[in-house]
Protein backbone atom coordinates (compact mmCIF):
# COMPACT_ATOMS: atom_id res chain seq x y z
CA UNK A 1 0.00 0.00 0.00
CA UNK A 2 1.26 3.63 -0.64
CA UNK A 3 2.59 6.03 2.27
CA UNK A 4 0.48 8.35 3.06
CA UNK A 5 -2.77 6.98 2.43
CA UNK A 6 -5.32 6.47 5.66
CA UNK A 7 -5.82 3.74 7.28
CA UNK A 8 -9.58 3.78 7.42
CA UNK A 9 -9.82 3.41 3.87
CA UNK A 10 -6.58 2.82 1.56
CA UNK A 11 -7.78 4.98 -1.47
CA UNK A 12 -8.25 8.06 0.35
CA UNK A 13 -5.10 10.05 0.84
CA UNK A 14 -4.34 11.51 4.32
CA UNK A 15 -5.41 15.23 5.58
CA UNK A 16 -1.78 15.69 5.45
CA UNK A 17 -1.11 14.66 2.17
CA UNK A 18 -4.12 16.91 0.82
CA UNK A 19 -2.69 19.78 2.54
CA UNK A 20 0.71 19.03 0.78
CA UNK A 21 -0.78 18.92 -2.24
CA UNK A 22 -3.08 22.24 -1.46
CA UNK A 23 0.13 24.14 -0.79
CA UNK A 24 2.13 23.04 -4.32
CA UNK A 25 -0.86 23.90 -5.92
CA UNK A 26 -1.10 27.29 -4.13
CA UNK A 27 2.53 28.11 -4.55
CA UNK A 28 3.23 27.25 -7.86
CA UNK A 29 -0.43 29.01 -8.57
CA UNK A 30 -1.16 25.64 -10.78
CA UNK A 31 -4.76 25.38 -12.57
CA UNK A 32 -7.16 22.76 -12.05
CA UNK A 33 -5.70 20.63 -14.74
CA UNK A 34 -2.78 20.21 -13.52
CA UNK A 35 -1.64 17.12 -11.53
CA UNK A 36 0.39 16.78 -8.28
CA UNK A 37 1.50 13.83 -6.91
CA UNK A 38 3.38 13.37 -3.68
CA UNK A 39 4.94 10.09 -3.20
CA UNK A 40 6.87 8.44 0.09
CA UNK A 41 9.67 6.49 -1.23
CA UNK A 42 12.64 4.39 0.14
CA UNK A 43 15.46 5.73 -0.47
CA UNK A 44 18.59 3.09 -1.24
CA UNK A 45 21.56 5.36 -2.38
CA UNK A 46 24.61 5.62 0.10
CA UNK A 47 23.83 8.23 2.80
CA UNK A 48 20.50 9.15 1.64
CA UNK A 49 17.87 9.17 4.64
CA UNK A 50 15.83 5.90 4.62
CA UNK A 51 12.95 7.84 3.13
CA UNK A 52 12.51 10.66 0.83
CA UNK A 53 9.19 12.16 -0.71
CA UNK A 54 8.59 13.30 -4.66
CA UNK A 55 6.43 16.32 -5.44
CA UNK A 56 5.59 15.57 -8.85
CA UNK A 57 3.84 18.08 -10.89
CA UNK A 58 2.08 17.28 -14.42
CA UNK A 59 0.77 19.74 -16.81
CA UNK A 60 -2.03 19.21 -19.03
CA UNK A 61 0.25 21.27 -21.74
CA UNK A 62 3.71 21.93 -20.64
CA UNK A 63 7.08 19.81 -19.06
CA UNK A 64 6.67 17.84 -16.01
CA UNK A 65 8.35 18.98 -12.77
CA UNK A 66 10.13 17.23 -9.56
CA UNK A 67 11.51 17.64 -7.00
CA UNK A 68 12.43 15.65 -4.08
CA UNK A 69 12.77 16.26 -0.33
CA UNK A 70 14.61 13.83 1.95
CA UNK A 71 12.56 13.49 4.80
CA UNK A 72 9.36 11.31 5.41
CA UNK A 73 6.04 12.83 3.83
CA UNK A 74 4.70 13.31 7.65
CA UNK A 75 7.41 15.45 8.55
CA UNK A 76 6.94 17.79 5.50
CA UNK A 77 5.70 21.16 6.09
CA UNK A 78 4.62 24.34 4.07
CA UNK A 79 8.10 25.90 4.72
CA UNK A 80 9.85 23.16 3.11
CA UNK A 81 7.97 23.18 0.48
CA UNK A 82 8.56 26.53 -0.28
CA UNK A 83 12.60 26.07 0.29
CA UNK A 84 12.24 23.03 -2.18
CA UNK A 85 9.39 24.53 -4.88
CA UNK A 86 10.48 28.08 -4.57
CA UNK A 87 14.46 28.28 -4.37
CA UNK A 88 15.83 25.02 -6.35
CA UNK A 89 15.19 24.10 -9.86
CA UNK A 90 12.78 20.74 -10.26
CA UNK A 91 15.09 17.87 -11.17
CA UNK A 92 16.04 17.20 -14.77
CA UNK A 93 15.58 21.49 -15.66
CA UNK A 94 17.82 22.22 -18.09
CA UNK A 95 18.88 26.48 -17.98
CA UNK A 96 18.75 28.06 -21.56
Amino acid sequence: MPLGFGPGNPAAPSPHLRELKETVRTLLDLDDDTTVMIRQLACTEPGCPPLETVVAVLPMNGKARRWTLHQPTDEITEDDLKAALLTTAPEGAHSA
